[in-house]
Protein backbone atom coordinates (compact mmCIF):
# COMPACT_ATOMS: atom_id res chain seq x y z
CA UNK A 1 0.00 0.00 0.00
CA UNK A 2 1.14 3.27 -0.41
CA UNK A 3 3.15 5.34 2.11
CA UNK A 4 3.21 9.41 2.96
CA UNK A 5 6.15 10.75 4.73
CA UNK A 6 4.64 13.82 6.25
CA UNK A 7 8.23 15.70 7.72
CA UNK A 8 7.72 18.62 10.57
CA UNK A 9 10.23 21.80 9.29
CA UNK A 10 8.98 23.75 11.47
CA UNK A 11 11.83 26.07 13.64
CA UNK A 12 11.10 23.57 17.20
CA UNK A 13 12.26 20.64 14.79
CA UNK A 14 16.00 22.62 15.09
CA UNK A 15 16.47 22.46 18.64
CA UNK A 16 19.86 21.37 19.72
CA UNK A 17 20.18 18.08 20.91
CA UNK A 18 23.55 16.65 23.46
CA UNK A 19 24.72 14.38 21.41
CA UNK A 20 28.33 12.54 22.41
CA UNK A 21 31.07 13.87 20.06
CA UNK A 22 32.07 17.16 18.42
CA UNK A 23 29.27 17.07 15.97
CA UNK A 24 25.89 19.50 16.60
CA UNK A 25 22.80 17.60 15.91
CA UNK A 26 19.38 19.17 15.62
CA UNK A 27 16.19 17.00 16.13
CA UNK A 28 15.53 17.60 12.00
CA UNK A 29 19.14 15.62 12.03
CA UNK A 30 18.42 13.13 13.75
CA UNK A 31 14.72 12.44 12.17
CA UNK A 32 16.63 12.55 8.60
CA UNK A 33 18.67 9.88 9.84
CA UNK A 34 15.78 7.99 10.50
CA UNK A 35 13.97 8.38 7.48
CA UNK A 36 17.25 7.89 5.75
CA UNK A 37 17.29 4.21 7.36
CA UNK A 38 13.34 3.80 6.48
CA UNK A 39 14.12 4.70 2.80
CA UNK A 40 16.93 1.84 2.35
CA UNK A 41 15.13 -0.76 4.27
CA UNK A 42 12.40 -0.35 1.48
CA UNK A 43 14.82 0.23 -1.16
CA UNK A 44 16.17 -2.78 -0.49
CA UNK A 45 13.11 -5.18 0.54
CA UNK A 46 10.03 -3.36 -0.08
CA UNK A 47 11.18 -1.44 -3.03
CA UNK A 48 7.09 -1.92 -5.02
CA UNK A 49 6.30 0.45 -2.36
CA UNK A 50 4.97 4.51 -3.66
CA UNK A 51 6.07 6.57 -1.21
CA UNK A 52 5.36 10.34 -1.12
CA UNK A 53 7.33 13.16 0.94
CA UNK A 54 5.43 16.14 2.40
CA UNK A 55 7.07 19.02 4.38
CA UNK A 56 4.77 21.80 6.66
CA UNK A 57 5.07 23.88 9.39
CA UNK A 58 2.55 26.46 9.04
CA UNK A 59 1.63 25.68 4.93
CA UNK A 60 2.46 22.01 3.45
CA UNK A 61 4.37 20.98 0.39
CA UNK A 62 4.56 18.15 -1.92
CA UNK A 63 8.51 17.45 -1.67
CA UNK A 64 8.27 14.44 -3.80
CA UNK A 65 5.24 12.68 -5.56
CA UNK A 66 4.73 8.96 -4.97
CA UNK A 67 7.90 7.29 -6.29
CA UNK A 68 9.90 3.95 -6.01
CA UNK A 69 12.97 6.29 -6.53
CA UNK A 70 14.37 5.97 -3.05
CA UNK A 71 17.18 7.62 -3.95
CA UNK A 72 15.07 10.58 -4.91
CA UNK A 73 13.38 10.46 -1.08
CA UNK A 74 17.01 10.55 0.18
CA UNK A 75 18.19 13.47 -2.10
CA UNK A 76 14.99 15.78 -0.46
CA UNK A 77 16.29 14.97 2.84
CA UNK A 78 19.05 16.87 2.72
CA UNK A 79 16.91 19.98 0.43
CA UNK A 80 14.75 20.80 3.36
CA UNK A 81 14.64 24.30 4.97
CA UNK A 82 13.76 25.68 7.97
CA UNK A 83 10.22 27.55 8.26
CA UNK A 84 7.69 28.60 11.49
CA UNK A 85 5.69 27.27 13.70
CA UNK A 86 3.58 23.99 13.50
CA UNK A 87 0.06 23.60 11.55
CA UNK A 88 -0.50 20.04 11.79
CA UNK A 89 -4.40 20.40 10.40
CA UNK A 90 -3.04 21.54 7.19
CA UNK A 91 -0.41 18.97 6.30
CA UNK A 92 -3.03 16.41 7.15
CA UNK A 93 -5.65 17.66 5.20
CA UNK A 94 -2.41 18.27 2.58
CA UNK A 95 -2.27 14.41 2.77
CA UNK A 96 -5.72 13.77 1.97
CA UNK A 97 -5.84 15.94 -1.11
CA UNK A 98 -2.78 14.14 -2.36
CA UNK A 99 -4.04 10.69 -1.74
CA UNK A 100 -7.27 11.07 -2.88
CA UNK A 101 -5.93 12.45 -6.50
CA UNK A 102 -3.21 9.97 -6.75
CA UNK A 103 -5.04 6.65 -5.71
CA UNK A 104 -8.58 7.95 -5.03
CA UNK A 105 -10.45 6.72 -2.31
CA UNK A 106 -10.38 3.16 -1.88
CA UNK A 107 -6.73 2.16 -1.94
CA UNK A 108 -5.22 1.70 1.66
CA UNK A 109 -2.41 3.89 2.75
CA UNK A 110 -0.05 4.43 5.35
CA UNK A 111 0.98 7.94 6.47
CA UNK A 112 4.64 8.45 8.60
CA UNK A 113 4.02 11.97 10.44
CA UNK A 114 7.72 12.93 11.67
CA UNK A 115 7.61 15.26 14.33
CA UNK A 116 8.90 16.80 17.34
CA UNK A 117 5.74 16.81 19.65
CA UNK A 118 5.07 20.42 19.66
CA UNK A 119 1.57 21.69 19.00
CA UNK A 120 2.26 24.60 17.54
CA UNK A 121 0.91 27.92 19.43
CA UNK A 122 -2.39 29.82 18.43
CA UNK A 123 -4.87 29.45 15.49
CA UNK A 124 -3.93 26.88 13.67
CA UNK A 125 -1.84 24.42 16.47
CA UNK A 126 -3.23 20.86 17.17
CA UNK A 127 -4.81 22.20 20.72
CA UNK A 128 -6.99 24.77 19.15
CA UNK A 129 -8.05 22.07 16.19
CA UNK A 130 -9.06 19.04 18.70
CA UNK A 131 -11.06 22.10 20.80
CA UNK A 132 -12.96 22.95 18.36
CA UNK A 133 -13.30 19.68 16.09
CA UNK A 134 -17.28 19.42 16.91
CA UNK A 135 -17.99 22.93 16.42
CA UNK A 136 -17.09 22.69 12.98
CA UNK A 137 -19.85 22.60 9.90
CA UNK A 138 -19.36 20.17 7.15
CA UNK A 139 -17.29 21.96 5.15
CA UNK A 140 -14.81 23.08 7.34
CA UNK A 141 -14.35 19.30 8.98
CA UNK A 142 -10.97 18.09 10.84
CA UNK A 143 -9.35 15.53 8.00
CA UNK A 144 -9.38 13.00 10.36
CA UNK A 145 -10.32 9.84 9.82
CA UNK A 146 -9.15 9.85 6.89
CA UNK A 147 -11.35 9.53 3.72
CA UNK A 148 -9.26 6.44 2.96
CA UNK A 149 -8.40 3.28 4.71
CA UNK A 150 -5.09 3.88 6.44
CA UNK A 151 -2.80 3.76 9.30
CA UNK A 152 -1.27 7.09 10.92
CA UNK A 153 2.10 6.38 12.55
CA UNK A 154 3.67 9.64 14.40
CA UNK A 155 7.39 8.96 14.88
CA UNK A 156 8.21 11.28 18.15
CA UNK A 157 11.62 13.38 18.10
CA UNK A 158 11.22 13.10 21.92
CA UNK A 159 11.14 10.52 24.57
CA UNK A 160 8.32 9.41 26.58
CA UNK A 161 9.30 11.92 29.79
CA UNK A 162 9.88 15.07 27.66
CA UNK A 163 5.55 14.48 25.99
CA UNK A 164 4.19 13.73 29.14
CA UNK A 165 5.65 17.08 30.99
CA UNK A 166 2.56 18.75 28.66
CA UNK A 167 -0.46 17.77 27.06
CA UNK A 168 1.56 16.73 23.65
CA UNK A 169 0.83 13.00 24.20
CA UNK A 170 -2.78 13.23 25.01
CA UNK A 171 -3.35 15.30 21.79
CA UNK A 172 -1.77 12.86 19.59
CA UNK A 173 -3.33 9.97 21.32
CA UNK A 174 -6.69 11.92 20.08
CA UNK A 175 -5.18 11.99 16.41
CA UNK A 176 -4.91 8.53 16.60
CA UNK A 177 -8.16 8.04 18.08
CA UNK A 178 -9.88 9.89 15.47
CA UNK A 179 -8.42 8.30 12.70
CA UNK A 180 -10.78 4.59 13.96
CA UNK A 181 -7.89 3.64 15.95
CA UNK A 182 -5.83 2.72 13.40
CA UNK A 183 -2.25 3.77 14.11
CA UNK A 184 0.46 4.56 16.97
CA UNK A 185 2.84 6.57 18.58
CA UNK A 186 6.59 5.84 18.40
CA UNK A 187 8.54 7.73 21.15
CA UNK A 188 12.31 7.46 21.24
CA UNK A 189 13.21 5.32 24.42
CA UNK A 190 16.17 6.69 26.71
CA UNK A 191 18.15 9.84 25.69
CA UNK A 192 18.38 11.83 22.15
CA UNK A 193 20.53 9.60 20.14
CA UNK A 194 21.13 8.49 17.04
CA UNK A 195 21.11 4.83 18.06
CA UNK A 196 17.79 5.40 20.04
CA UNK A 197 16.42 6.78 16.88
CA UNK A 198 17.58 4.03 14.60
CA UNK A 199 16.13 1.57 17.42
CA UNK A 200 12.37 3.69 17.19
CA UNK A 201 12.17 3.04 13.12
CA UNK A 202 12.88 -0.34 13.41
CA UNK A 203 10.25 -0.74 15.10
CA UNK A 204 7.75 0.65 12.56
CA UNK A 205 9.60 -1.04 10.06
CA UNK A 206 8.69 -4.37 12.17
CA UNK A 207 5.40 -3.43 12.71
CA UNK A 208 5.06 -2.38 9.17
CA UNK A 209 6.98 -2.69 6.41
CA UNK A 210 8.40 -6.12 6.70
CA UNK A 211 8.50 -8.29 4.12
CA UNK A 212 5.85 -11.13 3.64
CA UNK A 213 7.88 -14.55 3.32
CA UNK A 214 6.00 -17.44 2.56
CA UNK A 215 6.45 -21.26 1.23
CA UNK A 216 4.43 -22.24 -1.64
CA UNK A 217 3.56 -25.79 -1.68
CA UNK A 218 1.83 -27.94 -4.50
CA UNK A 219 2.64 -32.09 -3.23
CA UNK A 220 6.24 -32.35 -3.84
CA UNK A 221 6.50 -28.90 -5.37
CA UNK A 222 7.38 -26.25 -3.08
CA UNK A 223 8.68 -22.21 -3.69
CA UNK A 224 9.78 -19.67 -1.71
CA UNK A 225 7.67 -16.37 -2.42
CA UNK A 226 7.05 -12.78 -1.01
CA UNK A 227 3.52 -11.80 -0.72
CA UNK A 228 3.26 -8.11 -1.97
CA UNK A 229 1.85 -5.96 -0.43
CA UNK A 230 2.02 -7.71 3.10
CA UNK A 231 -2.02 -9.20 4.05
CA UNK A 232 -3.23 -7.63 6.44
CA UNK A 233 -5.19 -9.95 9.22
CA UNK A 234 -9.22 -10.34 8.81
CA UNK A 235 -11.22 -9.63 11.61
CA UNK A 236 -14.93 -11.32 11.16
CA UNK A 237 -17.21 -8.95 12.29
CA UNK A 238 -20.54 -12.12 13.04
CA UNK A 239 -18.08 -13.48 15.91
CA UNK A 240 -19.21 -12.05 19.15
CA UNK A 241 -15.51 -11.77 20.61
CA UNK A 242 -13.93 -10.90 17.15
CA UNK A 243 -10.10 -12.55 16.68
CA UNK A 244 -7.70 -11.28 13.69
CA UNK A 245 -7.08 -14.08 11.67
CA UNK A 246 -3.49 -14.14 9.62
CA UNK A 247 -3.07 -16.04 6.80
CA UNK A 248 -0.48 -18.96 7.15
CA UNK A 249 3.48 -18.77 5.87
CA UNK A 250 2.49 -22.28 4.55
CA UNK A 251 0.65 -21.51 1.16
CA UNK A 252 -0.94 -24.99 -0.04
CA UNK A 253 -2.41 -25.22 -3.49
CA UNK A 254 -5.40 -27.84 -3.19
CA UNK A 255 -6.59 -27.92 -6.73
CA UNK A 256 -7.15 -26.61 -10.16
CA UNK A 257 -10.12 -24.73 -11.67
CA UNK A 258 -11.42 -23.30 -14.98
CA UNK A 259 -11.31 -19.23 -15.15
CA UNK A 260 -14.83 -19.52 -16.51
CA UNK A 261 -16.23 -21.80 -13.33
CA UNK A 262 -14.72 -19.27 -10.86
CA UNK A 263 -15.33 -15.60 -13.08
CA UNK A 264 -14.45 -12.80 -11.67
CA UNK A 265 -15.64 -13.29 -7.16
CA UNK A 266 -15.71 -11.09 -4.79
CA UNK A 267 -12.03 -10.88 -2.80
CA UNK A 268 -10.93 -9.25 0.37
CA UNK A 269 -7.34 -8.03 -1.95
CA UNK A 270 -5.16 -8.41 -4.13
CA UNK A 271 -1.39 -9.39 -3.91
CA UNK A 272 1.82 -9.67 -5.87
CA UNK A 273 3.72 -13.28 -5.68
CA UNK A 274 6.96 -12.88 -6.13
CA UNK A 275 9.42 -15.64 -6.53
CA UNK A 276 12.63 -15.39 -4.06
CA UNK A 277 15.95 -16.97 -5.69
CA UNK A 278 18.09 -19.31 -3.81
CA UNK A 279 21.39 -20.32 -4.35
CA UNK A 280 23.38 -23.53 -4.02
CA UNK A 281 24.15 -22.53 -0.32
CA UNK A 282 20.47 -21.72 0.47
CA UNK A 283 21.32 -17.39 0.78
CA UNK A 284 18.57 -15.42 -0.51
CA UNK A 285 19.70 -13.50 -4.56
CA UNK A 286 16.30 -11.64 -5.08
CA UNK A 287 13.56 -9.66 -5.10
CA UNK A 288 15.90 -7.38 -3.37
CA UNK A 289 18.12 -4.70 -5.26
CA UNK A 290 21.94 -4.64 -4.64
CA UNK A 291 24.14 -1.34 -4.82
CA UNK A 292 26.51 -2.76 -7.62
CA UNK A 293 24.85 -3.10 -11.01
CA UNK A 294 27.53 -5.84 -11.95
CA UNK A 295 26.76 -7.67 -8.80
CA UNK A 296 22.67 -6.83 -9.46
CA UNK A 297 23.51 -8.62 -13.25
CA UNK A 298 24.91 -11.60 -11.70
CA UNK A 299 22.53 -12.40 -9.33
CA UNK A 300 19.57 -12.16 -11.97
CA UNK A 301 21.51 -14.42 -14.38
CA UNK A 302 22.18 -16.92 -11.90
CA UNK A 303 18.67 -16.84 -10.33
CA UNK A 304 17.44 -17.15 -13.91
CA UNK A 305 19.32 -20.64 -14.38
CA UNK A 306 17.98 -21.89 -11.21
CA UNK A 307 14.72 -23.99 -11.77
CA UNK A 308 11.75 -22.42 -9.80
CA UNK A 309 8.41 -23.70 -9.33
CA UNK A 310 6.72 -20.15 -9.38
CA UNK A 311 7.52 -19.41 -12.43
CA UNK A 312 6.13 -23.33 -13.83
CA UNK A 313 3.15 -22.34 -12.28
CA UNK A 314 2.62 -18.83 -13.13
CA UNK A 315 3.36 -20.03 -17.06
CA UNK A 316 1.00 -23.29 -16.53
CA UNK A 317 -2.17 -21.08 -15.46
CA UNK A 318 -1.84 -18.28 -17.69
CA UNK A 319 -1.49 -21.31 -21.00
CA UNK A 320 -3.87 -23.48 -19.07
CA UNK A 321 -6.63 -20.84 -18.57
CA UNK A 322 -7.23 -22.06 -15.20
CA UNK A 323 -6.52 -20.69 -11.15
CA UNK A 324 -4.85 -22.30 -8.33
CA UNK A 325 -7.50 -22.49 -5.40
CA UNK A 326 -4.91 -22.39 -2.39
CA UNK A 327 -5.50 -22.82 1.34
CA UNK A 328 -4.38 -19.55 3.25
CA UNK A 329 -5.40 -21.56 7.03
CA UNK A 330 -8.36 -22.77 8.08
CA UNK A 331 -11.32 -22.46 6.33
CA UNK A 332 -9.91 -19.68 4.56
CA UNK A 333 -9.06 -19.91 1.02
CA UNK A 334 -7.97 -17.78 -1.73
CA UNK A 335 -6.78 -18.43 -5.63
CA UNK A 336 -3.74 -17.99 -7.90
CA UNK A 337 -3.59 -16.63 -11.27
CA UNK A 338 -1.86 -14.95 -14.16
CA UNK A 339 -2.83 -11.15 -14.31
CA UNK A 340 -1.38 -9.78 -17.37
CA UNK A 341 -0.51 -6.20 -17.26
CA UNK A 342 0.53 -5.61 -20.83
CA UNK A 343 0.44 -7.58 -23.82
CA UNK A 344 4.31 -8.92 -23.18
CA UNK A 345 4.41 -9.17 -18.82
CA UNK A 346 2.25 -10.62 -16.88
CA UNK A 347 2.69 -11.07 -12.87
CA UNK A 348 1.32 -14.38 -10.67
CA UNK A 349 -1.40 -12.45 -8.68
CA UNK A 350 -3.06 -13.77 -5.21
CA UNK A 351 -6.61 -13.09 -4.64
CA UNK A 352 -7.80 -13.67 -0.91
CA UNK A 353 -11.87 -14.56 -0.25
CA UNK A 354 -13.74 -14.06 3.01
CA UNK A 355 -12.56 -17.00 5.52
CA UNK A 356 -15.36 -18.93 6.01
CA UNK A 357 -16.18 -22.93 4.24
CA UNK A 358 -17.66 -21.63 1.51
CA UNK A 359 -16.87 -18.32 0.22
CA UNK A 360 -18.26 -18.46 -3.27
CA UNK A 361 -21.80 -19.90 -3.06
CA UNK A 362 -21.84 -21.21 -6.53
CA UNK A 363 -19.09 -23.35 -5.89
CA UNK A 364 -20.13 -25.29 -3.15
CA UNK A 365 -18.39 -26.00 0.36
CA UNK A 366 -14.56 -25.91 -1.09
CA UNK A 367 -13.91 -28.87 1.17
CA UNK A 368 -16.38 -31.26 -0.94
CA UNK A 369 -14.58 -30.46 -4.69
CA UNK A 370 -12.88 -33.34 -5.71
CA UNK A 371 -10.75 -34.20 -9.01
CA UNK A 372 -12.57 -34.69 -12.18
CA UNK A 373 -11.79 -38.28 -12.25
CA UNK A 374 -13.43 -39.22 -9.07
CA UNK A 375 -16.85 -38.15 -11.03
CA UNK A 376 -18.65 -41.37 -12.34
CA UNK A 377 -19.10 -39.16 -15.79
CA UNK A 378 -17.27 -35.97 -16.82
CA UNK A 379 -18.88 -32.93 -15.61
CA UNK A 380 -17.53 -30.40 -18.36
CA UNK A 381 -18.98 -32.92 -20.90
CA UNK A 382 -17.35 -34.74 -23.76
CA UNK A 383 -16.80 -31.88 -25.81
CA UNK A 384 -16.34 -29.91 -22.56
CA UNK A 385 -19.42 -27.79 -23.40
CA UNK A 386 -20.82 -27.48 -20.28
CA UNK A 387 -20.11 -26.53 -16.33
CA UNK A 388 -21.02 -28.57 -13.80
CA UNK A 389 -21.25 -25.30 -11.67
CA UNK A 390 -24.66 -22.88 -11.82
CA UNK A 391 -22.24 -19.97 -12.23
CA UNK A 392 -24.16 -18.24 -15.25
CA UNK A 393 -27.81 -17.88 -14.96
CA UNK A 394 -29.91 -18.83 -17.97
CA UNK A 395 -32.12 -15.33 -18.07
CA UNK A 396 -29.61 -12.34 -18.49
CA UNK A 397 -28.69 -9.60 -15.90
CA UNK A 398 -30.01 -5.86 -16.95
CA UNK A 399 -26.47 -5.03 -15.42
CA UNK A 400 -24.63 -7.41 -18.11
CA UNK A 401 -26.13 -5.70 -21.32
CA UNK A 402 -23.96 -3.47 -23.22
CA UNK A 403 -25.25 0.25 -22.64
CA UNK A 404 -24.67 4.03 -24.13
CA UNK A 405 -22.69 5.94 -21.89
CA UNK A 406 -22.44 9.38 -22.81
CA UNK A 407 -19.86 10.42 -19.24
CA UNK A 408 -17.52 12.16 -21.90
CA UNK A 409 -18.59 14.49 -24.93
CA UNK A 410 -16.29 12.16 -27.21
CA UNK A 411 -18.34 9.01 -26.65
CA UNK A 412 -21.70 10.81 -27.38
CA UNK A 413 -19.43 12.77 -30.95
CA UNK A 414 -18.65 9.18 -31.57
CA UNK A 415 -22.00 7.77 -31.77
CA UNK A 416 -23.57 10.52 -33.77
CA UNK A 417 -20.49 10.48 -36.29
CA UNK A 418 -21.22 6.82 -36.68
CA UNK A 419 -24.28 7.34 -38.12
CA UNK A 420 -23.50 9.78 -40.38
CA UNK A 421 -20.72 7.73 -41.86
CA UNK A 422 -23.57 5.05 -42.10
CA UNK A 423 -26.25 7.64 -43.88
CA UNK A 424 -23.27 8.74 -46.90
CA UNK A 425 -23.29 4.73 -47.47
CA UNK A 426 -26.88 4.41 -47.99
CA UNK A 427 -28.63 1.92 -49.28
CA UNK A 428 -25.68 -0.51 -48.84
CA UNK A 429 -25.66 0.10 -44.86
CA UNK A 430 -29.34 0.76 -43.90
CA UNK A 431 -29.86 -2.06 -41.48
CA UNK A 432 -26.30 -0.57 -39.78
CA UNK A 433 -27.83 2.79 -39.89
CA UNK A 434 -31.02 1.90 -38.19
CA UNK A 435 -29.27 -0.14 -35.72
CA UNK A 436 -27.11 2.71 -34.89
CA UNK A 437 -30.20 5.53 -35.03
CA UNK A 438 -32.33 3.33 -32.70
CA UNK A 439 -29.91 2.90 -30.20
CA UNK A 440 -28.79 6.56 -30.08
CA UNK A 441 -33.48 7.24 -29.81
CA UNK A 442 -33.27 5.28 -26.62
CA UNK A 443 -30.48 6.30 -25.14
CA UNK A 444 -31.48 10.10 -25.74
CA UNK A 445 -35.06 9.35 -24.59
CA UNK A 446 -33.73 7.25 -21.20
CA UNK A 447 -31.67 10.36 -20.32
CA UNK A 448 -34.49 13.05 -21.47
CA UNK A 449 -31.84 14.43 -24.34
CA UNK A 450 -35.08 15.24 -26.79
CA UNK A 451 -33.00 18.03 -27.95
CA UNK A 452 -30.31 15.65 -29.01
CA UNK A 453 -33.37 13.73 -31.50
CA UNK A 454 -34.04 17.15 -33.24
CA UNK A 455 -30.27 18.05 -33.83
CA UNK A 456 -29.40 14.51 -35.62
CA UNK A 457 -32.71 15.03 -37.26
CA UNK A 458 -31.01 18.00 -38.64
CA UNK A 459 -28.08 16.94 -39.49
CA UNK A 460 -30.03 14.18 -41.50
CA UNK A 461 -31.85 16.49 -43.28
CA UNK A 462 -28.75 18.15 -44.47
CA UNK A 463 -27.13 15.37 -45.36
CA UNK A 464 -29.90 14.74 -47.38
CA UNK A 465 -29.41 17.85 -49.63
CA UNK A 466 -25.68 17.06 -49.99
CA UNK A 467 -26.11 13.87 -51.70
CA UNK A 468 -24.11 13.61 -55.02
CA UNK A 469 -26.35 13.21 -58.55
CA UNK A 470 -24.70 9.72 -58.32
CA UNK A 471 -26.02 8.93 -55.08
CA UNK A 472 -28.77 5.58 -55.20
CA UNK A 473 -32.53 7.39 -54.66
CA UNK A 474 -33.56 5.39 -51.83
CA UNK A 475 -30.90 7.10 -49.77
CA UNK A 476 -32.48 10.71 -50.17
CA UNK A 477 -35.86 8.33 -48.99
CA UNK A 478 -34.14 6.45 -46.21
CA UNK A 479 -32.72 10.15 -44.80
CA UNK A 480 -35.83 12.20 -45.00
CA UNK A 481 -37.65 8.85 -43.34
CA UNK A 482 -35.55 8.51 -40.59
CA UNK A 483 -35.17 12.52 -39.94
CA UNK A 484 -39.13 13.23 -39.76
CA UNK A 485 -39.20 9.87 -36.74
CA UNK A 486 -36.79 11.48 -34.77
CA UNK A 487 -38.45 14.64 -35.06
CA UNK A 488 -42.00 13.38 -34.34
CA UNK A 489 -39.59 11.64 -31.22
CA UNK A 490 -38.48 14.69 -30.10
CA UNK A 491 -42.23 15.91 -29.43
CA UNK A 492 -42.64 13.30 -26.71
CA UNK A 493 -46.39 13.40 -27.48
CA UNK A 494 -47.05 11.17 -29.94
CA UNK A 495 -47.12 7.91 -29.88
CA UNK A 496 -43.49 6.97 -31.40
CA UNK A 497 -42.03 8.49 -28.43
CA UNK A 498 -42.85 4.81 -26.45
CA UNK A 499 -38.95 3.45 -25.54
CA UNK A 500 -39.83 0.21 -27.01
CA UNK A 501 -40.68 1.39 -30.55
CA UNK A 502 -38.17 0.99 -33.09
CA UNK A 503 -37.84 3.09 -36.48
CA UNK A 504 -37.75 0.61 -39.30
CA UNK A 505 -36.71 1.15 -42.86
CA UNK A 506 -38.95 3.02 -45.24
CA UNK A 507 -40.23 0.16 -47.63
CA UNK A 508 -39.87 2.45 -51.11
CA UNK A 509 -39.45 0.41 -54.88
CA UNK A 510 -36.12 1.38 -54.81
CA UNK A 511 -35.37 -0.77 -51.75
CA UNK A 512 -37.85 -3.36 -52.72
CA UNK A 513 -36.35 -3.58 -55.52
CA UNK A 514 -32.66 -3.86 -54.22
CA UNK A 515 -33.80 -6.44 -51.68
CA UNK A 516 -34.67 -9.18 -54.43
CA UNK A 517 -31.71 -8.88 -56.77
CA UNK A 518 -29.45 -9.77 -53.07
Amino acid sequence: MPTVVVMDVSLSMTRPVSVEGSEEYQRKHLAIHGLTMLFEHMATNYKLEFTALVVFSSLWELMVPFTRDYNTLQEALSNMDDYDKTCLEAALLGVCNIVQQEWGAAIPCQVVLVTDGCLGIGRGSLRHSLTTHNQRSESNRFPLPFPFPSKLYVMCMANLEELQSSDSLDCLERLIDLNNGEGQIFTIDGPLCLKNVQSMFGKLIDLAYTPFHAVLKCGHLTSDVQVFPRPEPFIIDEEIDPIPKAINTDLEIVGFIDIADISSPPVLSRHLVLPIALNKEGDELGPGITDDTEDENSANQIAGKIPNFCVLLHGSLKVEGMVAIVQLGPEWYGMLYSQADSKKKSNLMMSLFEPGPEPLPWLGKMAQLGPISDAKENPYGEDDNKSPFPLQPKNKRSYAQNVTVWIKPSGLQTDVQKILRNARKLPEKTQTFYKELNRLRKAALAFGFLDLLKGVADMLERECTLLPDTAHPDAAFQLTHAAQQLKVASTGTSEYTAYDHNITPLQTDFSGSSAERM
